[in-house]
């Protein structure tokens, strides 16, 4: 799994642990529902300010976020 792909796993599993629809991310994010659907399926290379958007509007924070991303192969 390339790092696209855990980035977009954990937004997916954040969002539905919420009980958000990927409309009302995207409402509350002030992103593209169609590009946070292209981000849940690690398709997107998501810059630094979308990250900041989508994991502020899941209520949590950068240390949070990638300290339960897996880097390891």
């Amino acid at each position: 799994m390339n790092i696209k792909e855990k980035f977009g796993f954990k937004v997916k599993e954040l969002r539905e642990q919420k009980g958000f629809s990927i409309e009302f991310l995207a409402n509350i994010s002030n992103v593209d529902r169609t590009y946070i659907s292209d981000i849940e399926k690690g398709k997107r290379n998501v810059s630094i300010e979308i990250m900041e958007k989508i994991i502020l509007a899941l209520d949590n924070d950068f240390a949070t976020f990638f300290n339960e991303l897996n880097f390891k192969k």
